[in-house]
C-alpha cells in the first residue's frame, strides 16, 4: 500500500513491466509489391526507346543537302579530255548519293529508338568560358583567305589559312607550320585541277603553277 516494490519484485519473483530491447521482435520492412515495381521500371526503359523527333531535321537536311548536291552537280558541263575520262560530274554525284544513304540510314536508327551518348567520349566541361581569343583568329584567317584568293591565288591565300589556323589552335612551330601549309596548298590545288577539272585561282603564280 506504500507504493514501495515488494520482496518479490525486487528478488525477480515476477518479471519486469518494462522487457528489455533486445526481447523486442524486429519487423522487416514491408517490400514493395510486384505492381509497383513493375509500374516504376518500365517508365525509364520507355523513355529511352522513345525516338528522339529532333534528330529527323538533321536527317532531312542531309536528304537536301544531298539532292542539291547532286542536282547542282548535273548542270556541270561534261568536259572529258584524255587525261580526265571521267570529268567533274562523278565526284559530286557520288558525294550527293552518300549523303541520301546517309539520311536514310540515320532515319531508321532514330526510328529504332537509336540516340548518341552525350559527351560518351569526350572531356567537356561546360563551366569553362569560350575561348574568344582563339575564335577570333580563326575567323580572321578564313576572311583573309577569302580576301586574298583572288588576287593572291589559291596557293599563298591558302598557306596562309593553314598557317593561320594551326597559329589560332597554339602550335608555335613556325617554320614547320609554314612548310607544311605550303604543302597542303599545293596539293588541294593540283588536286582539285588534275582530279576533280577544277581550276582554283591562281593569281600571282598564273604561268607559274
Amino acid at each position: 500500500m506504500t507504493g514501495r516494490p515488494s520482496r518479490s519484485d525486487r528478488d525477480g519473483g515476477s518479471p519486469s513491466r518494462f522487457p528489455a530491447l533486445s526481447d523486442i521482435p524486429i519487423q522487416p520492412a514491408p517490400e514493395p509489391s510486384d505492381a509497383v515495381r513493375a509500374d516504376d521500371a518500365p517508365r525509364s526503359a520507355a523513355d529511352a526507346s522513345k525516338p528522339d523527333r529532333a534528330q529527323y531535321v538533321v536527317c532531312v537536311f542531309l536528304a537536301l543537302v544531298g539532292v542539291m548536291v547532286v542536282v547542282d552537280a548535273t548542270q556541270i558541263g561534261q568536259a572529258v579530255s584524255s587525261t580526265d575520262p571521267l570529268g567533274p560530274r562523278p565526284v559530286p554525284i557520288l558525294l550527293g548519293t552518300l549523303l541520301m544513304v546517309v539520311a536514310v540510314v540515320y532515319a531508321v536508327d532514330v526510328a529504332r529508338g537509336g540516340v548518341g551518348e552525350p559527351e560518351a567520349g569526350e572531356d567537356v566541361d561546360l563551366a569553362t568560358p569560350v575561348d574568344w581569343r582563339t575564335v577570333l583568329l580563326l575567323v580572321a584567317a578564313f576572311l583573309t583567305n577569302a580576301v586574298l584568293i583572288e588576287p593572291l591565288g589559291w596557293v599563298i591565300s591558302g598557306a596562309l589559312l593553314f598557317w593561320g589556323t594551326a597559329f589560332a589552335l597554339g602550335s608555335r612551330d613556325h617554320v614547320r607550320n609554314l612548310l607544311i601549309a605550303v604543302g597542303l596548298s599545293l596539293i588541294t590545288f593540283y588536286t582539285f585541277a588534275i582530279g576533280l577539272g577544277i581550276n582554283l585561282p591562281a593569281g600571282v603564280l598564273r604561268g607559274v603553277l
